[in-house]
């Protein structure tokens, strides 16, 4: 896998090896971030289920601000500290090993928003609308919520939140959202 654009363009990063681990293909991060592309400078982003941390490191690469990624995977986690170190991104970036519970818990209490959520969960998980819940509290005023999930089934979120965009790329599907209150 490689970074796309920025800073550490075509820099390669590394994956968890294992079966555990679905990185979001170059392509699809690519048209992802064409889209974002006014959102990210800047921006405090949060993934979650980060694995090898390839959506926040396209971040930070194309000058997000911090980025917290979070993973239960003690192999995805040191992948990700050894992709931000390789890539001279570690003062920006803050690597949580937990489950997703925890870290919400966690940044909850510490008072943290963010600007960009990413949520890449294995494809089969259940119980989305209990995660989408929590990320309430922690999406900033204008925030987006960025799911990844199979094509044409995107994940059931809790309530309040708004689909702003959907987007199809071969059996990877991508839905955004927006929380209701922040008008249109």
């Amino acid at each position: 896998m490689r970074i796309i654009a920025g800073e550490a363009r075509s820099r390669t990063i590394e994956t968890p090896k294992g079966l555990d681990t679905r990185p979001t293909l170059d392509r699809v991060r690519e048209n992802l971030f064409n889209i974002l592309s006014p959102r990210v400078p800047g921006a405090r982003v949060l993934d979650l289920f980060a694995g090898s941390g390839a959506l926040s490191l396209e971040a930070l690469s194309r000058g997000a601000a911090r980025a917290v990624m979070v993973d239960c995977q003690r192999a995805a986690s040191q992948c990700q500290r050894q992709n931000a170190e390789r890539l001279g991104m570690a003062d920006r970036t803050r690597i949580l090993l937990c489950d997703w519970k925890q870290a919400a818990r966690t940044l909850a209490a510490a008072g943290e928003r963010f600007d960009l959520i990413f949520l890449d969960p294995p494809y089969a998980m259940r119980g989305m609308e209990e995660v989408t819940a929590a990320m309430a509290g922690l999406i900033a005023p204008e925030g987006l919520l960025v799911t990844e999930h199979r094509a044409g089934s995107p994940y059931p979120v809790s309530e309040g939140w708004i689909c702003v965009d959907e987007r199809k790329y071969g059996y990877a599907g991508l839905t955004m959202y927006r929380r209701e209150e922040q008008g249109a």
